[in-house]
């Protein structure tokens, strides 16, 4: 059946690719993804799934249920679609999605005679939106026994884990004055975040290897000639360990606070936007995605580099889960850049597509048709250890 789904996810390939082009091209924003959201669950509908839109309270979420469900193991496949600012699918979100409704429309003729359900479920947000905790929050995942998705990478790598992130917004408040004829009447919050960077600069050689604090300001004064009464910074704050992230957010707090007592302006330190956890990678089922993967061609590499961010890492402590990655093309290729940008739609991100989607589809028949394989990564994620 393996050698089966795998020929028919080649028929498909030429109308994933287009699929995936076709995202690539429309760049659309976290919770904005309407006409990805679009594509995917009408090309669903066309393999005979049952499609739910607007799941969770989110517009651009969807669940695409197989209607042949039987007793068994509830998988479900993931699919993103949201891209970057002014550099679009710099992080390769199109092939996520071409990936993950590859896989299910692979699976989808012969999954009358298969035990346990397919599912796939639309994402959006990812990039600092959090959809997937959204969802975990509306009960998306609730009967859910098993989720797996791949993302591009300039690597090939199946067990790796991610940062637990928190996004900080600090803010100063001063107060305005003539910044040559009375200096002295201002209080300058301009001065406040950047004696927050000088704190944290100096804090950056007593803090674990692979961590991370990094920021920008966000705004910093409206005219040289004025003492800035406002001024504002951004930072993400991460860790493998949800508990060290949790440590490293209150000496931010800490480095701000010292900001504000030497330059008398106001703090406001507010959590915003995206918190996710570190992934809990589980590497029974990583093992067997890897066997797949290096059939196809695409033996796992020893990791290079640290890690970045994802709410993935939420899902994984609800179900057993996976975040594999693979290779799109030849060298290094930086996540976030336009360079990467242009191999999610090369032919390398073709051939690597299509690889990760028979590599899904051959884990979710793995898991079906395995009761102690399955078993094994239950056990695991109940009772495995965790960051």
């Amino acid at each position: 059946m393996k050698e089966q789904v795998w020929q028919r996810i080649d028929s498909l390939s030429q109308d994933l690719w287009d699929l995936a082009l076709r995202i690539h091209g429309h760049p659309e924003l976290g919770f904005e993804e309407y006409q990805a959201a679009a594509w995917l669950t009408e090309a669903l509908e066309n393999g005979g799934f049952r499609v739910e839109r607007g799941v969770g309270g989110l517009p651009t979420a969807f669940r695409a249920v197989h209607p042949a469900e039987k007793p068994g193991p509830r998988i479900a496949i993931l699919a993103e679609y949201d891209a970057l600012p002014e550099l679009g699918h710099a992080c390769g979100h199109n092939l996520i999605a071409a990936i993950a409704v590859g896989a299910a429309l692979g699976l989808a003729p012969f999954k009358k005679g298969l035990p346990g359900t397919l599912l796939v479920i639309g994402t959006p947000a990812e990039e600092g939106g959090g959809g997937k905790i959204k969802l975990i929050q509306a009960g998306i995942f609730r009967n859910v026994d098993a989720a797996l998705m791949v993302h591009p990478s300039d690597q090939t790598v199946v067990d790796r884990g991610s940062l637990a992130i928190t996004e900080v917004k600090i803010e100063f408040h001063g107060k305005a004055a003539h910044a040559s004829s009375e200096p002295e009447k201002g209080i300058n919050a301009l001065d406040a975040v950047i004696q927050t960077f000088v704190a944290l600069n100096a804090l950056r050689q007593h803090i674990k290897d692979g961590s991370r604090i990094h920021g920008i300001i966000t705004h910093g004064g409206v005219k040289p000639n004025i003492v800035p009464e406002y001024a504002a910074a951004l930072f993400y704050v991460r860790s493998a360990d949800n508990a060290y992230r949790d440590e490293l957010v209150e000496k931010l707090r800490k480095c701000a606070e010292g900001a504000a007592l030497a330059t008398g302006a106001k703090l406001t330190f507010t959590k915003v936007g995206h918190e996710y956890k570190a992934i809990r990678p589980n590497k029974t089922m990583a093992q067997i995605f890897a066997k797949y993967l290096t059939e196809l061609g695409y033996p796992p590499e020893e990791p290079k580099g640290w890690m970045g961010s994802t709410d993935m890492g939420d899902v994984s402590w609800e179900v057993p889960a996976i975040h594999p990655y693979i290779r799109i093309g030849p060298g290094e290729i930086p996540g976030h850049s336009r360079e990467f940008a242009e191999a999610a739609k090369s032919e390398g991100a073709k051939k690597a597509m299509i690889a990760a989607a028979k590599a899904v589809a051959a884990t979710c028949l793995a898991l079906w048709t395995d009761p102690e394989l399955f078993r094994k990564v239950q056990e695991e994620f109940v009772h495995g250890t965790g960051s």
